[in-house]
């Protein structure tokens, strides 16, 4: 057999461990809930496992967040700002005061929800004690200028200009709670559905809102259910036990194909799946070990092997298809000659180089062990670790010098503002440059929309060369339903409608 890891063997692996976990593998076991209960079984979990709609860390934390929370906009598969709770928007000439003036809703409590509480909400997520997803998106809100017109319209002053400031609202953790004082124990949002009770690792269950600004769910519960193993899911799936599997691996989509069981939801253009390496220390301060690791792994054989051909071949740029996106920059292809000889000429050859995995995304243990085979052909001595999904992101921040990770599209004015400027939100590569700082000033200040452009494009110009952020491929973002379940779509990860269940219903 060839060392590459082979299509045939991916495929009898996870089949094989699929038997073998059946029910075990599903969140201590269950049995199909009471009539009204759709059930979704997604990856996540832990005993670290909180409910602040502000930090949400892993998909699962997401998930619960939409069906709890609202936020002012979620995101068009272009990932441009639509309304959700902000009916409409504008801004003053100069770009730094706007106003949004709010649908009518309200909070599973009863109250309306009122301008003062999105000026609270931001402002929670501004505080640096809060930790929150989108804290550095917000940094730049003058709140004590910032006013309640009144109950149904908010004006909020910046301290400089952001003509884009809109897509700021929609961000991963921007939910608007009441008062801006979340309730982690009880949440209590304007969301589809009203929370019930959660215990951190097991199941989070909800129960339809009667008031809910665009209906009441036709599903009278809600549970989300941790299942770290993705063969689990689709096992769980397949056994009757959830209607709905979340991010299938393409193994699970061949299995599901011919299963009238159940029947695959997929968005062709899902998540960008990374090798992220730390330029901030050793060894891949050294620009040559990161060229070397760029042009050392092969994409198109990452993107048979471990999507099994259900992919696209990544250019170390996330969102392809989003507003700004830069599709002039050329592909990055394998040259292993040339990674090879980058190693020598570093000092490089026998450098252990220890890849951080996870089980939190089905793709990130093959792929970590399919791109080790491939570096250790460069001269490079890589080997995976494998760390529990709870702690995985947070220790990947902290620690090792690579590490897979993931991600949906996501607006690129939100990505640069949040993860590159040097005062945002560490990355997962501390790749930090001050022209990125200066051209985002530029880019969200110009009333010039070809300004911006060229701006956007000259940052991603940048961070495909520097950044460590090796997008390997891009794969399709897979659900599995049952056959008889309504009201699930194949929506693109990070748009309005994905991870919503407030139309799901099970037939």
């Amino acid at each position: 057999m060839s060392p590459a890891l082979s299509r045939r063997r991916v495929l009898t692996g996870a089949l094989a461990a699929a038997g073998a976990l059946g029910l075990a593998g599903c969140a201590g076991g269950f049995s199909s809930g009471p009539p009204g209960r759709f059930r979704v079984a997604i990856a996540g979990g832990g005993s670290r496992e909180q409910l602040d709609p502000h930090v949400l860390p892993q998909v699962v934390d997401q998930v619960r967040a939409k069906a709890c929370y609202d936020t002012l906009v979620g995101y068009s598969p272009a990932m441009t700002p639509v309304p959700r709770l902000a009916e409409s928007w504008e801004s003053d000439a100069t770009g730094t005061r706007w106003r949004i003036r709010l649908r009518p809703a309200r909070f599973h409590d009863g109250r309306p929800v009122t301008a003062t509480d999105v000026i609270a909400s931001f402002r929670r997520i501004a505080d640096p004690a809060t930790g929150a997803s989108a804290a550095q998106l917000f940094t730049d809100v003058d709140f004590a200028a910032s006013r309640a017109v009144s109950d149904t319209e908010a004006e909020i002053v910046l301290r400089s200009p952001n003509r884009l400031f809109p897509i700021s609202w929609g961000a991963t953790g921007t939910a608007i709670v009441p008062g801006g004082r979340p309730d982690p124990t009880h949440p209590v949002g304007s969301g589809p559905f009203r929370f019930v009770s959660f215990s951190p690792g097991g199941p989070a269950l909800y129960r339809a809102f009667e008031a809910y600004r665009e209906g009441r769910p036709p599903s009278t519960e809600l549970e989300i259910v941790p299942v770290d193993q993705e063969n689990a899911r689709a096992g769980a799936l397949l056994s009757g036990q959830v209607h709905c599997a979340y991010d299938l691996q393409p193994t699970s989509v061949l299995r599901l194909t011919d299963d009238e069981r159940a029947h695959v939801l997929s968005s062709p253009q899902g998540t960008s799946q990374y090798l992220c390496l730390k330029v901030d220390r050793p060894p891949f301060s050294d620009p040559r070990l990161r060229t070397a690791v760029q042009v050392g792994i092969d994409r198109a054989a990452l993107v048979r092997v471990v999507l099994l051909g259900r992919g696209e071949i990544g250019n170390d740029l996330r969102g392809p298809g989003v507003q700004y996106y830069d599709t002039t920059i050329p592909q990055i292809t394998r040259d292993l000659p040339r990674a090879t000889a980058l190693v020598t000429e570093a000092g490089a050859r026998g450098t252990p180089v220890e890849i951080l995995t996870s089980t939190t995304d089905p793709t990130f243990v093959p792929a970590a062990t399919e791109i080790a085979r491939q570096l250790t052909e460069t001269g490079l001595d890589a080997q995976p670790r494998t760390i529990p999904p709870d702690s995985y992101f947070s220790q990947v921040r902290r620690t090792g010098v690579a590490a897979m990770t993931s991600g949906g599209p996501l607006p690129i004015p939100d990505y640069v503002g949040r993860k590159l400027v040097t005062n945002g939100t560490p990355n997962y590569t501390g790749y930090r440059n001050p022209q990125i700082d200066a051209l985002y000033a530029q880019a969200v200040a110009t009333p010039d929309e070809a300004e911006r452009v060229r701006a956007f494009s000259a940052v991603q110009q940048l961070f495909h060369g520097e950044s460590g952020n090796l997008v390997w491929g891009i794969a399709g973002w897979n659900v599995g339903v049952a056959a008889d379940v309504r009201g699930v779509e194949a929506d693109e990860p990070n748009t309005d409608r994905w991870g919503m269940f407030d139309r799901a219903v099970a037939a």
